[in-house]
């Protein structure tokens, strides 16, 4: 791409279009935590991200959404489409591309894969909470989902904290035992081991990570024990959740956005729909986490619950890295 002498790409200069094998190529952790980290904590605009249902009236969750972003360098939008029940193998439930703009004159600089920044910054935000949220010491991680991003979160959380043993579960057994098998050969140092039942391994692991498509709570609070630190991701809707009400009212409870979660977040509205939790006890969202701005955890003994839905900001920062490395 052209440049200017001041360094920025010329204004007639074609964009460049970034695949899933360069985003991979180009992030890593923990080094795209540290800079989702200081962008949270500097200056940064990210209007509330939009959800599309495609069809309210079908049983299905079809939907189009479009999350914007900007900084003083980059501006960007994520769009992508969710069909969770998309019926034949050859098709994917996500696909997803962003948008990236320089700031200073607006010029449109690439179009990213989306799908894999996606992965690549949801687990460096669910690492970043813990890094914030669990204790120093923690562990043992218990991840409950096998899909596609469950090898990002195992990374990333190694890539923060301690860890010596990895518990997965998931409904499918066989998916189950073959992601141990990848994770044991892309950790040598890690134990990584199928958990028979969630509750059993709730009483073990020092922190739990859901990332699923299920409807209904996975993860109990009276399975939960003091200290640990829970991390919920998969679900999007206002009426669903992977967690019950008791665990929320056991914990300190964060979310990485206030506006998303309070239209979307199942995990926390259904407790302030229930009348037993309210909005002002959210301790703080990640935005205030990252600029020193919100009370952590005070108490070895106390639980911590960390709610994401996804942020634009985030998608912002790794489209921007990997157009760097470009």
């Amino acid at each position: 791409m052209g440049r200017t002498p001041d360094g920025l790409p010329a204004s007639g200069a074609l964009m460049k279009v970034i695949s899933a094998n360069e985003v991979n190529g180009s992030l890593s952790y923990p080094a795209l935590i540290d800079t989702i980290e200081q962008a949270f904590a500097g200056p940064f605009t990210m209007p509330p991200r939009t959800v599309f249902p495609l069809d309210e009236h079908a049983s299905g969750h079809e939907a189009f959404a479009l999350l914007p972003a900007w900084t003083d360098r980059f501006i960007g939008v994520k769009a992508f489409t969710y069909f969770p029940d998309n019926p034949a193998p050859d098709y994917r439930s996500l696909y997803s591309k962003i948008l990236l703009f320089e700031r200073a004159h607006g010029i449109p600089l690439a179009l990213v894969d989306g799908t894999s920044v996606t992965y690549w910054r949801t687990a460096a935000v669910s690492a970043l909470a813990s890094r914030f949220l669990s204790r120093d010491d923690s562990k043992t991680l218990l991840l409950v989902g096998t899909g596609n991003l469950a090898p990002y979160l195992v990374a990333a959380h190694a890539s923060v904290r301690p860890l010596e043993q990895v518990l997965v579960w998931g409904r499918d057994s066989s998916k189950a035992d073959s992601l141990v098998h990848r994770l044991c050969a892309r950790h040598p140092d890690l134990q990584v081991q199928v958990a028979p039942s969630v509750e059993t391994a709730c009483q073990r692991a020092d922190i739990v990570v859901c990332a699923t498509g299920s409807p209904e709570p996975l993860v109990e609070g009276a399975w939960i024990r003091e200290g640990s630190h829970t991390d919920f991701i998969g679900n999007h809707h206002a009426t669903k959740r992977e967690c019950d009400t008791a665990l929320v009212l056991r914990s300190r409870v964060y979310v990485d956005s206030r506006e998303n979660c309070l239209r979307e977040a199942g995990e926390i509205l259904v407790p302030i729909a229930e009348g037993v939790f309210s909005e002002d006890r959210i301790a703080g969202q990640l935005a205030d986490l990252c600029a020193g701005n919100a009370p952590l955890r005070e108490d070895p003994k106390e639980i911590t619950l960390f709610k994401s839905v996804g942020s634009a900001l985030s998608d912002l920062v790794a489209a921007g890295l990997a157009y760097d490395a470009s």
